[in-house]
């Protein structure tokens, strides 16, 4: 079953770059994007990469959303890889959510609310997700700028 969800994946992701979408939706988003943010679109794409994980599933923005904003920051000179390691820094966060099974199991065995949960966790996780960024940045495998 998870052999088949990810060769379909593939296919998919292939379908999608194989047609203008990507190219068209990129080109869309740098002509609103002002010049002067666009070498900062690895730190953005960090930056959104820790809600957007949280409410929408892993799939949808890694194979959906991903694709785009990198596409955009090819056009100022920043690599897909960059904006992998970029987005990926919103994992903490995306790891409380309810779309996360583990979560969900986590919370019933130990008798607790997922609201009381996020009330104690979120802002931690939070906090880890841009300090994560902020290490990339000062290590240099985000580029800033």
């Amino acid at each position: 079953m998870v052999l088949a969800a990810a060769v379909l994946t593939g296919v998919l992701t292939g379908k999608i770059n194989g047609t203008t979408i990507v190219q068209e939706m990129s080109n869309w988003l740098v002509s609103i994007i002002p010049a002067d943010a666009g070498p900062f679109m690895a730190v953005i794409t960090g930056v959104l990469s820790i809600p957007m994980t949280f409410f929408m599933s892993n799939d949808a923005f890694y194979f959906g959303v991903l694709p785009i904003l990198s596409e955009t920051a090819g056009h100022y000179g920043i690599s897909a890889a960059e904006m992998a390691r970029a987005s990926i820094t919103g994992q903490p966060f995306h790891l409380q959510s309810p779309l996360v099974p583990a979560i969900l199991l986590l919370v019933s065995l130990a008798k607790v609310e997922l609201g009381d949960h996020h009330k104690l966790v979120l802002w931690r996780t939070a906090a880890i997700s841009l300090v994560m960024l902020a290490v990339a940045m000062v290590i240099g495998v985000i580029g800033v700028g």
